[in-house]
């Protein structure tokens, strides 16, 4: 166990994009997105998008992968937005994490206001 978290502890922003889309997808995530931000972005790396089916769902996925990268020693430096559910932002740093509810999602667009950034495939 503690050989696993040492490799997350050294894991690229990109891994620990890949980890959340697992994470994610393992807890019924929909349109799960990964952007690669480096070189357009000077506030982070990669953004992890994704869509909850109701608020309750929203919350539990950030709660699902929060716990789960913590648990890897990998702590957000900041988390907005669990009380609502309606979209939560997740900082780790190097990577940002936004969990939408369906409506949110499409109102903010944020893959649209992002369409510069390459879409990375998930990991299977």
């Amino acid at each position: 166990m503690n050989r696993l978290k040492e490799a997350y502890r050294s894991a690229d922003a990109e891994e620990i994009a890949q980890a959340c889309s697992r994470i994610a997808s393992d807890a019924k995530a929909e349109d799960i997105v990964i952007l690669d931000l480096r070189g357009i972005s000077s506030f982070t790396d990669y953004f992890v998008i994704m869509s909850g089916r109701s608020t309750r769902h929203v919350q539990a996925l950030a709660e699902s992968i929060e716990n789960e990268l913590r648990s890897k020693r990998i702590k957000t430096s900041r988390a907005e937005g669990l009380q609502e559910g309606k979209w939560v932002l997740l900082d780790f740093d190097d990577v940002i994490v936004h969990v939408f509810y369906h409506e949110q999602r499409n109102f903010f667009d944020l893959e649209g206001l992002w369409h510069d950034a390459p879409r990375i495939d998930l990991a299977t």
